[in-house]
């Protein structure tokens, strides 16, 4: 664990050496406020529901530019080869790169407080719905950084990598919005795979254990399918 702390440190730390890590929060930060703030005035309600209501689609494409170097650059360098000379394992590796991605979106989230806050100064804002929202950011960002770490871990190539993470995302992003193209004995269980219907439930401020099992479930086959892949490239 000490090794997978070590190597969360780095990489976060490297986050912030990057003008990239600048560019995507200030991209993130532009992109949600100008939706934010052109509607929040137009249906007058002290409510984020605008907010977080675009952040799965916004997230498929910023987190897939966030984790794409994770691996693919230690790849391309030749890096990953004296990593692993070191005293580390694929899971120290593995665990220390996803938390230091999901690290990165908590931070980048940070800022968007600001939307509360203003909300709050000029009318009566509803917390529960605010702080389910947040959490289900951090659930949704978690599972899709473990999609990018994934698809980071199978190429050197970044960009390869940022299209097959951005096309995963996308697809849990969209897939329960697809639904009636689809016969009706598969609704059930595509609906269940899709991210946004998880998303959009905790955000109302209703934590139920479904919509958190299926977050954590993405994580875990998500980064399973990592280690896989990288051990085969050992």
């Amino acid at each position: 664990m000490r090794q997978a702390i070590y190597i969360f440190q780095k990489e976060f730390r490297t986050y912030f050496v990057s003008p990239i890590a600048y560019i995507v929060i200030a991209i993130f930060l532009l992109v949600t406020g100008w939706f934010f703030f052109a509607t929040f005035f137009l249906f007058d309600q002290a409510s984020l529901r605008n907010f977080f209501s675009l952040l799965p689609v916004i997230f498929s494409f910023v987190i897939p530019a966030i984790t794409m170097r994770l691996v693919s650059e230690e790849l391309n360098m030749g890096s990953y080869e004296i990593l692993l000379t070191m005293p580390v394992t694929f899971n120290d590796v593995i665990l220390g790169k996803f938390l230091a991605a999901v690290a990165f979106v908590a931070a980048m989230l940070i800022p968007t407080f600001a939307y509360s806050i203003t909300v709050a100064a000029l009318g009566q804002i509803d917390w529960g719905p605010v702080i389910g929202g947040y959490i289900g950011a951090i659930l949704l960002g978690a599972a899709f950084s473990a999609i990018g770490l994934f698809a980071s871990a199978l190429t050197r190539n970044q960009i390869i990598a940022f299209i097959t993470a951005m096309a995963i995302c996308f697809f849990l992003t969209l897939i329960d919005k697809m639904l009636f193209f689809l016969p009706q004995s598969l609704l059930g269980i595509l609906a269940y795979l899709g991210a946004d219907f998880h998303f959009q439930n905790i955000s109302k401020g209703i934590i139920d254990s479904r919509d958190v099992i299926y977050f954590l479930s993405v994580c875990f086959i998500s980064l399973f399918a990592a280690h896989l892949a990288l051990q085969e490239k050992h």
